[in-house]
Parts: C-alpha cells; sequence; structure tokens
C-alpha cells in the first residue's frame, strides 16, 4: 500500500478560508450551479411551442448538453488539479450564464444546440460540484472528506430544490425567456464565491515525493481494475438520473397530472437527495462504499419499476420523487471517495472526471432516448424499463470493486 505523500494532504488556506468558510462557499457554488440545469426540462414545453419544435429537438441540445458537460470533466478536473480550482469554476460560470441567457433568443435548433447544448455543457463542466468536491479534496482534511463530498452534493441537490419551484413560479409570473434571463445573473455570483476555493498551482508541496504526471495517473487509473468498474458502473446513474430531469415533467403531463406537479416532484427530488446525500457521505467513512452504491442502483431499479407499473396519481407521484431523491447523487460521496482511496487526492478532480464522463455519456443516451422513443412511439416505457435493467447491471458491477489504495513503488519515499 502506498505511504501517503505531500500532494495528498491538505493545502494550507489562507487565514480568512477556515474549513467552514470552504465548505460554506461550495456548497453556494454547488447549489447555484445544479439549479438552473435542473430545471430546463420545464422549458421543454414552451420553447418547443414558441418555436414549432419537437421534444426531439430539445431533447437532443440537453443530450449535446450532457455528453459536453461529461467530455470537458477530465480536462477542467486536469487543469484545476494543475493550475488552481477557482480560476476553472469562473470560466465554467462565465459560460454557464452566457448560454442559459443566450438560450432566450435561440430561434433555430441549430443556436438551441449552442447555447444549451455546447455552452451550458462546457460551463458546468467547469462549475458544477464535481469541480467542487475535487477543490474539498485537496483543502480540507482527510477525516473530513467523505462528510463534505456528501455536504457538496446535497448542497447542489437543494439546488434542484429551490430552483425547481422557482423555475415554474419565473414562468407563469415574467415568461420563460425573463426566467432564463435570471437564473443567468444568479450564476453570475458564483464568480466571488470561487476565491474562497483556490488551491496552489501544481497541487502539491514543494517538498514532496516526485509527482506523478497526468499520463502516469491515467495509465494506472484504466489499469486499474476496480476503477474501471466504477467507471462502468457510473453510467448508469448518469442514464436515470438525466431522463428523470428532462422527461419526467412531460411524463406526468401526459398521464394527466399538471405541471406543478412536476415541479414540485423534482422539488422534492433535490430535497430528500439532501438527506440521501448526507447519509451516503456519513456511511461512507464507517462501511465499505462498493456495497453503499450497489444498494443505491439496485433500490432505484426497483423504485423506478413499481413507479411504472403503478397507475398515475399525485400521491403515487411525490413518493416517487421522495424515494428517488434519497438515491438521487447518494452515488457521488462513496464514488468520489473510492477515487481518493484508491489513488490519493493530487488527480482527485481529473480521475473522478472520468467517471464522471462515463456517468454523463448516460445523460446523453437517456436525455437523447427520452426524445426519439417518444417521437416514434408515442410512450417513454422502453426507456424506464431500460433504466430498471441499467439499475440491476450497475448494482452487481459494483460488488467486486476492492477498496484500497494502489501500490506506487517507484513514487514512494525513499
Amino acid at each position: 500500500m502506498s505511504v501517503p505523500s505531500a500532494a495528498d494532504k491538505p493545502a494550507i488556506a489562507g487565514a480568512w478560508r477556515t474549513p467552514l468558510v470552504i465548505m460554506v462557499c461550495g456548497c453556494l457554488i454547488a447549489m447555484i450551479s445544479f439549479g438552473p440545469r435542473s430545471s430546463l426540462g420545464f422549458f421543454m414545453t414552451p420553447i418547443g411551442h414558441a418555436n414549432h419544435w419537437g421534444r426531439d429537438v430539445f431533447a437532443l441540445a440537453l443530450a449535446i448538453q450532457n455528453l459536453l458537460w461529461g467530455i470537458g470533466q477530465p480536462f477542467a478536473g486536469a487543469i484545476a488539479d494543475k493550475y488552481g480550482t477557482n480560476r476553472v469554476i469562473a470560466i465554467g460560470a462565465i459560460l454557464y450564464a452566457a448560454g442559459i441567457g443566450l438560450m432566450s433568443y435561440s430561434t433555430t435548433p441549430l443556436e438551441l444546440d449552442l447555447t444549451a447544448g455546447v455552452l451550458v455543457g462546457f460551463g458546468l463542466s467547469s462549475c458544477s460540484f464535481t469541480i467542487v468536491l475535487g477543490g474539498f479534496g485537496k483543502l480540507l482534511p482527510a477525516e473530513w472528506r467523505s462528510m463534505a463530498f456528501g455536504i457538496g452534493t446535497g448542497a447542489g441537490s437543494f439546488g434542484q430544490f429551490l430552483f425547481s419551484p422557482l423555475g415554474v413560479a419565473l414562468m407563469d409570473n415574467y415568461g420563460w425567456q425573463n426566467a432564463l434571463m435570471i437564473f443567468a445573473a444568479v450564476l453570475l455570483l458564483i464568480l466571488p464565491l470561487s476565491l474562497a476555493l483556490a488551491t496552489p498551482r501544481g497541487g502539491f508541496a514543494p517538498n514532496a515525493a516526485p509527482p506523478q504526471s497526468v499520463k502516469q495517473a491515467l495509465v494506472e487509473a484504466f489499469g486499474h481494475r476496480s476503477y474501471v468498474l466504477l467507471v462502468l458502473g457510473f453510467f448508469t446513474c448518469g442514464f436515470q438520473l438525466a431522463f428523470v430531469t428532462v422527461h419526467l415533467p412531460s411524463y406526468l403531463i401526459d398521464r394527466g397530472l399538471s405541471a406543478q406537479v412536476g415541479g414540485w416532484t423534482l422539488a422534492i427530488i433535490g430535497l430528500f437527495n439532501i438527506v440521501g446525500s448526507l447519509t451516503s457521505g456519513w456511511l461512507g467513512s464507517r462501511m465499505p462504499k462498493r456495497y453503499i452504491l450497489s444498494f443505491i442502483y439496485f433500490a432505484r431499479a426497483i423504485s423506478i419499476a413499481v413507479f411504472v407499473l403503478l397507475p398515475a396519481s399525485t400521491i403515487t407521484t411525490l413518493i416517487f420523487g421522495a424515494v428517488t431523491g434519497l438515491l438521487w447523487l447518494s452515488t457521488v460521496p462513496p464514488t468520489s471517495g473510492l477515487v481518493a482511496v484508491m489513488f490519493g487526492t493530487r488527480w482527485l478532480t481529473m480521475l473522478f472526471g472520468f467517471a464522471f464522463f462515463s456517468h454523463q455519456v448516460g445523460g446523453f443516451l437517456g436525455v437523447l432516448l427520452g426524445g426519439i422513443v417518444f417521437e416514434r412511439w408515442g410512450s417513454y416505457d422502453p426507456v424506464w424499463w431500460l433504466s430498471v435493467f441499467f439499475g440491476i447491471a450497475s448494482a452487481l458491477i459494483n460488488l467486486p470493486i476492492v477498496e484500497k489504495a494502489v501500490v506506487r513503488p517507484a513514487l514512494a519515499p525513499a
């Protein structure tokens, strides 16, 4: 087992950047960045009606967003690991705000793909909770990490809880275009908050053992069976989350429920995910993380199957929202925690970024298939059942993961 190097120890922050300040500012960033994108599903119907588009057009734009969020994540993580977390977050916030604001002026599918897809996707890859968790891993003591990962993830979920009904209310009172502009303005608050997550350039102490290069880190990670299994299992999380976030509001309307029920369902998902993420983070320091992940994926499969089979009603939908919320992003603390356990924190943001890329490939397919399947067959049922299958598969994939640090004889101190 490798000996922890100075690169894995928490960075020394300025006097004003206490662990509490770092966590509060990081959680606010996670909340603000996760909020608007989680409410974009409510804009599908008004934007489609205004431009005479089918659901597949909007779904393609958000599928591109999810894919580019995933593609950009490892690169943003590597840059954050090398040049500082705060710089990457600030650039991402500007791209994100520009994409959300320009969505309101998009009148062609290509323009929507470029704004809601490209700008928002790359913006999210640089300022979302995944980058925040990497900063937490570098700035906070090791004994804080698992719980901090849970709190940071829960903060993102609170953004979903807050922005989902807020988005509906803003559209009802000011129109969907003004609602998007308000969201864009709120995203710029991330800029001053990012200063609290400044990490040293290079990410390692001057007297540390020879630092691991990007190439060495990637060869080590992708040659590690447990990391590959972790990455493959995370695909399911993205598939299920993105499909539900984008298509659940329309699915409920199709089944005779109101848009408000959809808004409150996504809000409840976000609220209960705070509990689920905190619990997952707390359990991650007390029991094997692979068992937590396996349980989450299997429980998701069961809850989706029950929801699809039951008659549509407000009560069953809200209960589904509560159960789904407990299992929503509770996969993130054990997933990021396993990366830190196996490889340390030197390239934590980048390596978790590759896992998140798998997550976003799943999200891309979940959103895209939802739109294509509905337009072709008039039903979301095939995608729901595909989600059940993926949930069971990921539950099995995570069980063989070995939770031990890698051996690095070449990097170990003499």
